[in-house]
């Protein structure tokens, strides 16, 4: 096979696809998240020929059939009901049609001239997640690839703020000449955020942190009195869900700190804004429609592929001025960027990607699918499978929960009777290694508080209290396992 145009089994190529789709969604109910045994199939990826570029290549369907064999084998099976590590949402029904749907069309969401479909249907998913979350109608934004990048729009908007605070249009001249951002967090500030600043030209330790204890809590009164020391445009970084425990800082204290010392607010609600959806949890999120900008991501909660974030902004005027593309006759204008009813946006002028696939569809076709009600129900059942899983935790006596539940994320470690306490980490860290290397379920280790524990989040539309009673079964196995070799 030489030339994709003369390959006449392309179609079949996705027969394939759809014919192995079917067998293995409907296996990941009862599929361990992770088979090591199938780790040795990764070598079949590599060309017959010795691994090097084929010359001549072997077709479609024959590609295609080697990849679906490796991959349904040998992939993490995240998409699962079982995985609670990281924070990583599955994909519903109608945002993984919707994607393949994507990949079939083959947009360009750069601008309304390259697709007003994909011009139009972000602009009805932003639309549509900015009332999922109760922001107000003056909010915009744009899709982006990943929080990471969520947190560079609004951050990036934030330094085009604070530069012309200070007299300087940072996007056309830079940084140079400018004394350093002051940027202030709690303790809750997620490496994203670091990033972010790192992307930017302010340093990844530029930010100061304001905690009172070791799990992180904002110290507001330091935090206020360091923001009255500088009397100069500042950021603050608040947090809505810390990776560890899934706690909050104080929205609407930090949105008082910030107005009476004229900061910018960015929050940070990777996967915590969704606690908008809940009557229960709604109150975690007070305060966040006062934030300057917000990070959010859709591969979270909102259960759709990767490549998915968003970032909305109180005034998203501020974004084509951080992210216009001056210079180039044939891009449009950066005053035309915003969206106009019923004609969409040039998005490519609203956040970092240029060129950029269709990513608006999963999130307007799982919205569509289920609507409001139906992602109310499925947080609301996340909400009470992890008051389950802490229930049980608190229920084992050779386990030991570090905080409280307030949303999706409980965080616990093994202590096992007789074990010191100078012993706990490293019996928690061969726990963590244990789960990650037996497969059937997947949650891994962080620090909290000091402490080395374990940290399973939630998020997950397929995951049931089947799932949350095996993982509490499965650490209680390895735990007794790992006591037993460390003798």
């Amino acid at each position: 096979m030489t030339d994709p145009l003369r390959d006449a089994d392309g179609t079949d190529a996705l027969r394939r696809v759809y014919e192995a789709a079917g067998p293995y969604l409907s296996s990941l109910a009862d599929r361990p998240v992770h088979d090591p045994d199938s780790l040795a199939l990764l070598g079949q990826l590599w060309s017959p020929a010795g691994g090097a570029l084929p010359e001549r290549g072997e077709g479609a369907v024959a590609a295609l059939d080697r990849l679906l064999r490796v991959g349904t084998a040998a992939a993490t099976h995240s998409a699962g009901p079982r995985f609670f590590h990281f924070i990583i949402g599955g994909t519903t029904p109608a945002a993984l049609a919707a994607d393949w749907t994507a990949a079939l069309l083959d947009q360009n969401a750069a601008f309304r001239a390259s697709s007003r479909l994909a011009s139009e249907v972000e602009t009805i998913a932003l639309t549509w997640l900015r009332e999922l979350f109760g922001l107000p109608a003056t909010f915009g934004g744009a899709l982006v690839t990943s929080a990471t990048f969520a947190n560079v729009t609004g951050l990036a908007a934030a330094t085009h703020w604070w530069g012309e605070r200070r007299g300087v249009d940072v996007a056309a001249d830079g940084l140079a000449g400018l004394p350093r951002m002051p940027v202030l967090s709690g303790g809750y500030l997620h490496p994203s955020d670091r990033k972010a600043l790192q992307l930017l030209g302010h340093g990844r330790n530029s930010v100061e942190i304001h905690a009172r204890d070791g799990a992180g809590r904002v110290d507001l009164v330091a935090l206020d009195r360091r923001l009255a020391e500088l009397a100069a445009p500042a950021v603050v970084i608040a947090s809505a869900g810390e990776v560890d425990t899934g706690d909050f800082d104080p929205l609407a204290d930090l949105a008082d700190i910030a107005e009476r010392h004229g900061a910018w607010l960015h929050v940070d609600g990777a996967f915590g804004i969704f606690a908008a959806l809940s009557p229960r949890t709604a109150g975690l999120v007070a305060g966040i429609e006062r934030a300057d900008s917000i990070a959010g991501d859709g591969h979270k909660w909102l259960n759709v592929p990767y490549e998915n974030g968003f970032a909305f902004l109180k005034d998203p005027s501020r974004l084509p001025a951080a992210f216009g593309m001056p210079g180039a006759a044939y891009l449009p204008a950066e005053g035309s960027a915003l969206p106009t009813p019923g004609e969409g946006a040039d998005y490519a002028l609203l956040g970092p990607d240029s060129s950029r696939r269709a990513r608006s569809l999963p999130i307007w076709a799982t919205l569509a699918a289920y609507g409001r009600d139906g992602y109310r129900t499925m947080v609301e059942r996340h909400l009470d499978l992890a008051q389950r899983l802490a229930r049980r935790v608190d229920e084992t006596p050779e386990l030991e929960r570090l905080a409280e539940v307030s949303l999706c994320i409980v965080c616990f470690r093994a202590r096992p009777a007789g074990v010191p306490e100078e012993a706990l980490d490293e019996v928690n860290r061969r726990l963590g290694a244990a789960l990650l290397a037996d497969g059937r379920v997947y949650a891994g280790t962080t620090i909290h508080d000091g402490r080395v524990a374990l940290r399973p989040a939630i998020v997950n539309w397929r995951t049931t209290e089947a799932d949350v009673d095996l993982l509490v079964d499965v650490v209680r196995e390895l735990t007794a396992k790992v006591v037993a070799e460390l003798g």
